[in-house]
């Protein structure tokens, strides 16, 4: 061996030593180490009660109507109000969590969330049940944005795709739970049994994740200063990436949201003419979900990032498609698919923000939150309309519109870092990594 060869042996063998120091010094949770496990069984508690609470009236829409004598239209706003009030709320939610930490918010706007969720029962009428659940989705804009900046900060790199997708399998699993839950209750009950049930579980998983939750180690107060605030936004808004990321999310969430927000009155209606409790059970898809949503670290590091997008994409746009056949059996098909590309989609772009964001953690993922929810309103909104007019293929049609629309921003963002790819190396600009 040369003298050049050793020393370029000897230069290798102390980059590689100092990435292992460097690793192993790491004082952020890994898998198998300290608090991992117990983070990640209080999020994902936090995420069954946020997506719990959040939907606990969609897949009563039929019964609501049929109580308080109004349309699918009308009905759709119980869901759109709550997922409104979030997405309004998300960001001066998430500038507090900066200021007095991520877990005390959470805390916080669980311990609101779950108040109010027991009052929802007693609403007299539409408009006060509006109401209500316009405060509730306020509340629980404190979870989303928080939960991945705790994460992005207590959570090593390499986990942190890992990491936010079992946080999103928690939302998998209180969408499913919630809507199995409330099918059966208000078969036998009523729709106000129902959704009290539903407040008195998510109390049971709130008190939980105050207790497993791990107290953070990495978290530094920033500013409430409005200016501070406003320039971090500026910023975020004008990175190309995280504006795709923002519209990706959105796109997603309208087709998730119009769709199981009309598919009750479409499983009600002939040819299927189900009951109540068996069309709360059709939510038992949302565990395709939990299982897409957690394993999509492994597949950005298959397919890459851009890659994992367009398969969700596409596995959403099938499944919208199966849904139109007048077969049960094809549209709960429709419907694993639709569910599997969504949560998929979902967890790649919401980790991406975590990892782009250089500064104000909080505030990027709240921008990704409000947009995601903002399309989930849009989604419940136009999508009942749609339905109302033009059946279960308008809603589809919303649908695929939205789908088109992932693949766009998707092949724009690729194209946009090839061509800057011949002026300098781009890191944080790339769809594909």
């Amino acid at each position: 061996m040369t003298p050049a060869d050793t020393g370029a042996s000897t230069a290798v063998d102390a980059a590689s030593a100092a990435s292992d120091s460097l690793a192993s010094s790491d004082s952020r949770m890994a898998p198998g180490g300290p608090g991992y496990r117990r983070m990640s069984f209080a999020l994902f508690l936090a995420g069954v009660a946020t997506f719990a609470l959040l939907y606990s009236t969609q897949a009563l829409l039929p019964l609501i109507s049929g109580d308080l004598g109004v349309t699918a239209s009308d009905a759709s706003w119980t869901v759109a109000a709550a997922t409104g009030g979030l997405a309004v709320f998300v960001l001066p939610m998430s500038a507090l969590s900066e200021r007095f930490g991520r877990r005390t918010v959470m805390t916080a706007s669980l311990a609101v969330a779950v108040t109010v969720g027991l009052l929802v029962p007693f609403a007299p009428s539409l408009p006060a049940l509006v109401a209500l659940r316009a405060v509730q989705g306020a509340a629980l804009a404190g979870l989303p944005a928080s939960a991945t900046a705790y994460l992005a900060e207590e959570v090593r790199p390499r986990a942190l795709v890992t990491a936010i997708g079992l946080f999103v399998a928690g939302n998998s699993v209180g969408g499913m739970s919630g809507r199995i839950i409330t099918g059966w209750v208000a078969q036998e009950w009523g729709w106000r049994v129902a959704v009290g049930v539903i407040g008195l579980v998510a109390v049971a998983c709130a008190v939980a994740f105050r207790l497993l939750l791990p107290a953070p180690r990495h978290f530094t107060p920033g500013s409430l200063r409005p200016r501070v605030l406003v320039r971090t936004v500026r910023d975020h808004l004008a990175n190309p990436l995280l504006r795709r990321l923002y519209a990706i999310g959105a796109l997603f969430m309208t087709v998730f949201g119009g769709v199981y927000t009309v598919i009750g009155y479409r499983l009600a209606e002939a040819p299927f003419s189900l009951p109540q409790g068996l069309i709360g059970s059709i939510f038992l898809v949302y565990l395709v979900g939990t299982v897409s949503a957690s394993t999509a670290g492994r597949l950005v590091g298959r397919l890459g990032r851009r890659g994992a997008l367009y398969l969700g994409a596409g596995t959403t746009a099938v499944g919208l498609l199966l849904s139109l056949a007048p077969s049960l059996p094809l549209v709960l098909l429709g419907l694993v698919l639709i569910t599997a590309g969504f949560f998929a989609g979902h967890a790649v772009a919401s980790s991406a923000v975590g990892k782009t964001a250089q500064h104000g953690r909080a505030q990027a993922s709240a921008l990704y939150q409000s947009a995601y929810y903002v399309g989930s309103s849009a989604g419940s909104t136009v999508g009942a309309v749609a339905f109302h007019s033009g059946g279960w293929a308008g809603t589809v049609g919303v649908g695929v519109l939205a789908v088109l629309g992932v693949v766009v921003i998707t092949v724009s963002g690729s194209l946009a870092a090839r061509r800057q790819a011949g002026d300098a190396p781009v890191k944080a600009l790339s769809l594909s990594r």
